[in-house]
């Protein structure tokens, strides 16, 4: 009887979806080498996934936890043989909350009046917009008024910073620490940092960022200049600097999640130049922020960026839960000083979104 070798050990897989330091709605997808008959996905010890597969390639969907894992994923050939690739950190969030495309957008009229009813208690001024971003309905109040801009800048800062590297920044490079307090612990140093890295200097930097934001179609948003504030209460404050709006911010947010999947106007805007995994880096980031009060009444996962001076305080982002994700922004301003009242109005403008929103899933 003629020798016959045995068959080659079976190879690590190659993992192209998820990657480490990215938010993930479950998708795992990647190549195997030939010979291989089950891909096993485990998440902290327990298995999640054991998927039979006929060729080099797999992709399919689990339900990961919502929070940071590191996932095992192994490749298993006929003789029960296995080799395995770590991928972590990864934040888990529902496998519902995918980007399916741009919701076509309507008016919610329900949820429009639960916030004008909870925006009259506020003492001061405040601009709110939440969208529904699985069936598009949506419910804002004086989204229009224009608002000290504070940290919500950061979030455009991340997005033409990732836009300019094209790709992820190294893990411990200099600009991924400085790209992660920025975002993390809204360090404004490092905001003045990254802007002299994008213009050579700050202003050049924000106009960098302004030529991003108006290319977008959100022309309500200006990266220049400081804050002098000027006296007077009306719909919106008074002031000269950077300043940004309700609905302007939830676009940006809406936007980004969008282009986690290749989708939305930031994709298409920035083919090529924005791609799905520099989204799901900078969502991650976002998932870990230090400051949040849209979560004071939820949970289920919020990632945001929240901003804020002595008279304004501001929280925006995306809400995501087993149903689906919202995006909600609250933007207030007093002209003595913001405090408790800010947080609290967060939290119960994401509350009210969650609780109508949630009904309304399957």
């Amino acid at each position: 009887m003629p020798f016959l070798s045995p068959p080659p050990a079976p190879t690590a897989p190659v993992v192209i979806a998820p990657g480490p330091n990215e938010i993930s709605f479950g998708r795992i997808a990647g190549r195997v080498a030939r010979g291989t008959r089950r891909v096993v996905v485990a998440s902290e010890g327990r298995v999640v996934a054991d998927e039979t597969i006929g060729g080099a390639r797999f992709d399919f969907t689990v339900e990961l936890p919502s929070r940071d894992l590191h996932l095992r994923i192994t490749a298993v050939d006929g003789r029960g043989r296995r080799a395995s690739t770590v991928i972590g950190p990864v934040f888990g969030l529902p496998s519902a909350a995918r980007p399916r495309g741009p919701p076509r957008s309507h008016a919610d009229a329900r949820l429009g009046d639960a916030l004008r009813g909870l925006t009259r208690g506020f003492p001061g001024i405040c601009g709110v917009y939440v969208q529904d971003l699985r069936r598009g309905g949506i419910a804002s109040w004086n989204a229009d008024a224009h608002f000290p801009a504070a940290s919500t800048l950061k979030v455009a800062i991340a997005v033409e910073v990732l836009r300019v590297l094209h790709g992820k920044p190294p893990r411990g490079s200099r600009l991924d620490r400085v790209l992660r307090r920025m975002i993390v612990e809204s360090d404004d140093k490092a905001a003045n940092e990254l802007l002299v890295w994008l213009g050579g200097s700050t202003s050049g930097g924000s106009g960098r960022i302004n030529g991003m934001l108006h290319a977008l179609g959100l022309t309500e948003t200006d990266m220049y200049g400081g804050y002098i504030v000027q006296q007077g209460l009306g719909r919106e404050p008074s002031f000269v600097g950077k300043r940004t709006t309700a609905r302007d911010y939830a676009r940006l947010f809406r936007y980004l999640h969008l282009a986690a999947e290749g989708k939305g106007r930031l994709a298409h805007r920035f083919r090529g130049g924005f791609v799905p995994a520099e989204a799901r880096f900078l969502l991650y980031l976002l998932a870990h922020t230090s400051v949040s009060w849209l979560d004071r009444y939820l949970d289920v996962p919020v990632v945001q960026k929240a901003g804020w001076i002595t008279r304004a305080r501001h929280d925006g982002g995306v809400v995501y839960w087993r149903g689906g994700a919202f995006v909600a922004v609250v933007m207030t301003w007093d002209e003595r000083r913001v405090g408790a009242a800010s947080n609290l109005l967060a939290g119960r403008v994401a509350r009210a979104a969650f609780l109508r929103f949630n009904r309304r899933s399957p």
